[in-house]
């Protein structure tokens, strides 16, 4: 009686729980690095967009104009220019509103950038579940196959 030991003689000897197994595990791993792709894509684009941001920040224009040109940017704001954009958002208002406690229209406007910080840092982080569980089950399952084949 002669084996196959080639791995494609492997993968057609293997029993179906085996190879379910390991379309499951070639599917987790799709899943993985497609997340992982586009993470590293996200945070490139917000990195390169909070740079752009604070470079104009720092350059000492007018802060009007920086928060109509953030404000106009197609696809929205995203990085640090959101945190900005709540916080000034926040500062006009309170002045066009009649605010005349600059104590309290400092904390509306803190308030405002947390806000906006969390929601970036909620928009950087979606997406890291399902990678969490597949990256804490999958040595699970690769042993279940193993023991099982």
């Amino acid at each position: 009686m002669t084996s196959d030991l080639s791995v494609i003689g492997l993968l057609l000897q293997a029993s179906i729980p085996v190879k379910i197994v390991m379309i499951l595990l070639i599917l987790a791993s799709l899943v993985s690095w497609t997340i992982i792709f586009t993470k590293r894509r996200l945070i490139r684009r917000t990195r390169s967009a909070s740079d752009n941001f604070e470079a104009s920040f720092w350059s000492g224009g007018d802060l009007n104009t920086l928060y109509q040109s953030a404000s106009r940017s197609k696809g929205g704001t995203i990085g640090m220019a959101s945190i900005f954009e709540g916080g000034f958002r926040e500062f006009n208002g309170g002045l066009q509103g009649g605010q005349s406690n600059p104590d309290k229209l400092i904390e509306e406007c803190r308030r405002a950038m947390h806000v906006s910080q969390m929601r970036e840092v909620d928009r950087l982080e979606q997406g890291l579940a399902p990678l969490a569980t597949i990256g804490s089950t999958s040595p699970y399952v690769g042993l279940f196959g193993t023991v099982w084949g």
